[in-house]
Parts: C-alpha cells; structure tokens; sequence
C-alpha cells in the first residue's frame, strides 16, 4: 500500500503519543511496539507502511550461515522491500543476536526503505550508523542472527514488541518509538491527530499564559467554546 502525500504530511505532525491516545479512545489499547527506541539522537519522525520479517527461535539444522543463501532469507526479503516501506522485525526480543548488520542496511538504505524498526539487535553498528538507515531497536551485540534466531518469513502477521503488525499497517516512529495504526484506521487517526494536536498546541499557549489545569486539560465546554471561537477566528 502506497501512502498518498497528503496522509503522510499529516502523519509527519502527530505524535506518536498523540496517536496512541486516539486509539486508545478507540478501545486499543496495545499499539507501541516495547523496546524500539531510536538508535541515533535526535532522528526525527517517520511514517510509512509496515513490511513485516519473522523470526522464530533457532534451530542448530536451519540457524546456519548456509541458510544466509536461502531464497527464504534476510537477503531475499530485503530485495521485495518497495520503496517507502518501514521494515518491521520479529526478532521476539531476542538480545544476544543482531539481525542486521551495515551491508544489509545499507542494501535498504539503496532501496529507498524509509526505517527498520525491530524489537531486536543490530550489529556491525559503525557501518549500520552510516549507511543513512533510521533504525529503532532494543540494542547492539555482535552476534549474527543465526547465533539465537531462525528467520522464517515476510510479509505475514508479526508480532514485534508484542504488538500484532499486518503487512500495510502504518508505523509511526519519533523519539518516544514505534506506534502502529491499524489500516483501516489510517484515514480516522489522521484526521483525529491533527484536530488532536491542534487543540494541545492552544491549550500549551494557555498553560504558558498561566491558565490552570482543571477545566482546561481535559478541557470542559466552557473552554472548548473559547478554543473553536479562536480557531474559527482564525480561518
């Protein structure tokens, strides 16, 4: 699923907090995927849709650098990878592990792949920092995959950080991590995240202006009306 300019425009504005507490309006209440958490400081925000990677735990007769040459490997997910696409790994938490190294990730930075977001390890990290590819992960080790991993598969349902992810669901990364939203949800958040962050950003005026909290966040009727009366002044 390509994402069209205008949904991804808005998605680069909205928090991942912001997204998570709209769905959890919506009754979800399990979208941040535990233990991705930006590799580099200060990375910004980054949208697109979720190309799902498996693995399961290793087995001594499939875990083996032979199975690097597989057609079912890293290598040939990688190259099925469209442009724009965040790679979301299952790694299962595994930390004693990397996934990736610097020649995988820089094969993905060629590609266009917007992020790998995974709630596993990287290695060779010097190579993997310079290749240009955004990365959210739990950590480093030096390891290869096959040390504690058997990779299984794409673009099937995942579940990276405990969080179930299905191949075209949109991720949403920023400094506080990956959220996922549903897609056929993508439409709804995106129009409830601006409005969303629309009204934080007047209630933070009103805040630094000296206003106090009760009646103001969360705002009761009588605020609201003094919200819509100024946005509406403004257009």
């Amino acid at each position: 699923m390509a994402l069209d300019s205008a949904l991804r425009e808005a998605y680069e504005s909205i928090t991942t907090a912001t997204i998570t507490t709209i769905l959890l309006k919506k009754g979800l209440r399990n979208v941040w995927l535990r233990g991705t958490r930006p590799l580099r400081n200060g990375q910004g925000r980054l949208v697109g849709p979720a190309f799902t990677l498996r693995f399961v735990p290793a087995r001594e007769d499939l875990a083996t650098p032979a199975s690097w040459s597989s057609p079912t490997s890293t290598r040939g997910a990688i190259e099925d990878m469209p442009e724009g696409v965040i790679a979301v790994v299952d790694a299962m938490g595994v930390s004693d592990a990397g996934i990736f190294g610097d020649i995988l990730c820089a094969r993905m930075a060629k590609r266009g792949v917007t992020a790998l977001v995974t709630d596993g390890v990287l290695r060779d990290i010097d190579g993997v920092e310079a290749s240009g590819l955004p990365v959210w992960c739990s950590g480093i080790a030096a390891p290869p995959s096959v040390a504690g991993l058997t990779f299984v598969g794409w673009q099937q349902p995942v579940a990276c950080g405990g969080v179930a992810v299905f191949p075209d669901d949109l991720i949403v990364t920023d400094r506080d991590g990956a959220v996922v939203v549903p897609q056929a949800l993508i439409q709804e958040v995106a129009e409830l995240g601006l409005e969303q962050e629309r009204l934080e950003g007047w209630i933070m005026k009103e805040v630094q202006a000296g206003a106090r909290l009760p009646g103001l966040y969360p705002i009761n009727d009588e605020n609201r009306a003094r919200y819509e009366a100024e946005i509406n002044k403004g257009d």
